[in-house]
């Protein structure tokens, strides 16, 4: 970890003027292992994490059914959105799934710069609003498209936040989609077998995004246009 990180990748970080910085610091820049937890359920969180590279995933886990993922996060966003509700806890797990880093701070310094900046109010609204279509459309799509659509639009997402290359497993795969690791296995055989991604061991290229897009048969797009209409550049 850095107490003096190299500069702000994090969007909603860098949409915070310099004064707002001041009080949520020193941030310390923190490198992110995989499967690395970075809020656990049902307790307050000590760190609110700004993730600057990889990509978290928000999951439900039931003892009964295993984990489900929620939602991604990479550098649009961050843990501790429950802060709009004036809520320090979730019932949600977060952990990174690619590693990475983020820029860390205590939740007590975010909560009180919360109370005076309208800068950060109004960034983390809206990113929150991003969150909670992502959600909804995986709930949609989990209901309504096949495995093959899933994971195609599942890489994507992967691929948005990381670049075409990204370290993952099978497995891992198969808890974020709630399914057999086998089904995933063939999944990946069947986009690899239409010259859609490479995969090898424990490694995923996306080699014809554009097709990959379209093989999504629409499960992908609507969230990831609302994300830019809501957040945009920073």
């Amino acid at each position: 970890m850095s107490h003096n990180p190299s500069p702000i990748q994090n969007s909603i970080l860098r949409r915070l003027p310099e004064s707002d910085l001041k009080r949520l610091g020193p941030l310390e820049r923190m490198n992110l292992a995989l499967r690395q937890p970075l809020e656990v359920a049902n307790a307050p969180n000590e760190y609110v994490y700004f993730i600057e590279d990889g990509v978290a995933s928000m999951v439900w886990d039931s003892s009964e059914r295993g984990a489900t993922e929620i939602c991604l996060i990479g550098l649009e966003g961050m843990t501790g959105i429950g802060i709009l509700y004036e809520d320090t806890q979730t019932p949600f797990e977060t952990f990174m799934q690619v590693e990475g880093a983020a820029q860390r701070c205590e939740t007590r310094k975010l909560d009180e710069l919360w109370r005076d900046s309208t800068a950060l109010r109004t960034a983390v609204a809206r990113y929150a609003r991003a969150v909670s279509i992502q959600a909804s459309a995986t709930a949609v799509i989990n209901a309504r498209f096949n495995l093959n659509e899933r994971l195609a639009r599942w890489l994507l997402m992967i691929s948005d936040r990381t670049g075409a290359t990204f370290n993952i497993t099978h497995e891992f795969i198969a808890v974020m989609l709630a399914v057999t690791r086998p089904g995933v296995t063939l999944a990946l055989q069947a986009l690899e077998g239409l010259h859609l991604i490479r995969a090898s061991r424990g490694a995923i290229e996306i080699v014809d995004r554009a097709g990959l897009e379209k093989f999504t048969r629409g499960a992908y797009g609507l969230p990831e246009r609302e994300q830019n209409r809501l957040l945009g550049a920073a």
